[in-house]
């Protein structure tokens, strides 16, 4: 296979694991009609946690024919476990965050695209704690990223209005970056499906615990939510996430990163084909205005502009000279 059909199938890849990650919002919302945030975040990641089994047993079964192997497995295991409970902790954070916000925003379309600034957030948080440089199209991504922020947060009459979801999902973002640095930290050596099993397992379980003391949740709540919780769980969670570590294998950094901002667009646009598919008593809200929609647009040109790479004068000189 050559290189241009493996890069067009590594595109395709990306391009359906932000579609999924996209309309699993929508799933989000629905999932809140039956269940409270933390039932619905335990049985998501469990359910989520559960289908990378397969991939854990069969895609990472060691070779271990050394004493040498044997000692390397179990620094590998130890730095995942290690890795795993401290992005699950992340996680736990940043899922428990944006849930509670969908579940009172209701917008799939706001809550992808408040959530989708985590990209822009990243590289800035990687200046502040290792000071490393960022160049100034990150710096002009969050400009417009916060440019559409607030324009997303204005009302119909054009004041600013951030309510308790918004700032919920807000936080959420903070977190998510706070989770990408942490797998960051971990990426090397460690057995990559092991570290997802692991980090869905703990998020889902401290979620499901707290549930038992703070929600009520019924047989019948859980079946009312299977869909959501298909959605939302396995297919976002479970197989959404080996379809990124496929695709990012067939490309490039960069452009791979721009490709999955792209889920954002696709919350929207999810929202807006459930409400034209469904009654009117089974439908999210989706409250952007046209000044709210150039918001969105603001805010991905802003994540995509932090995600591309541009010479520097140096590199500029080299290619002229």
């Amino acid at each position: 296979m050559g290189q241009g059909s493996r890069r067009l199938i590594g595109v395709t890849i990306l391009v359906v694991t932000a579609i999924i990650w996209g309309f699993s919002f929508v799933g989000q919302v629905l999932g809140s009609n039956s269940l409270l945030p933390f039932s619905f975040n335990g049985l998501r990641f469990l359910a989520g946690c559960l289908t990378m089994l397969p991939l854990c047993l069969l895609a990472e079964k060691p070779r271990i024919t050394t004493p040498a192997d044997k000692d390397a497995h179990k620094i590998k295991l130890r730095r995942t476990l290690l890795g795993a409970m401290l992005a699950g902790c992340a996680l736990f954070g940043a899922s428990t965050l944006q849930q509670c916000g969908i579940s009172i925003t209701r917008d799939p379309g706001k809550a992808g695209f408040i959530t989708g600034l985590y990209t822009v957030l990243t590289p800035v948080a990687y200046w502040l704690i290792f000071k490393k440089k960022s160049s100034w199209n990150i710096w002009f991504g969050c400009i417009l990223a916060a440019v559409g922020l607030y324009l997303i947060c204005l009302n119909d009459n054009f004041h600013p209005h951030v309510g308790l979801g918004e700032l919920l999902i807000l936080g959420g973002a903070f977190l998510w970056t706070a989770h990408i640095l942490v797998v960051d930290h971990f990426s090397d050596s460690i057995y990559a499906f092991r570290f997802s099993a692991l980090q869905y397992l703990l998020c889902g379980g401290v979620s499901l615990v707290i549930s038992l003391f703070a929600e009520t949740v019924t047989l019948t709540d859980i079946r009312n939510g299977a869909g959501a919780l298909f959605v939302s769980g396995v297919l976002s969670v479970g197989v959404a996430f080996t379809l990124q570590t496929i695709g990012q294998r067939l490309v490039p950094p960069a452009p791979a990163a721009v490709i999955l901002s792209t889920e954002a667009v696709f919350a929207a646009v999810g929202g807006v084909l459930w409400n034209l598919l469904v009654p009117t008593h089974m439908q999210v809200d989706q409250t952007l205005s046209w000044v709210g929609v150039m918001g969105c647009g603001a805010m991905l040109l802003g994540i995509i502009m932090s995600q591309l790479t541009f010479p520097s004068r140096k590199e500029k000189k080299d290619l002229l000279s």
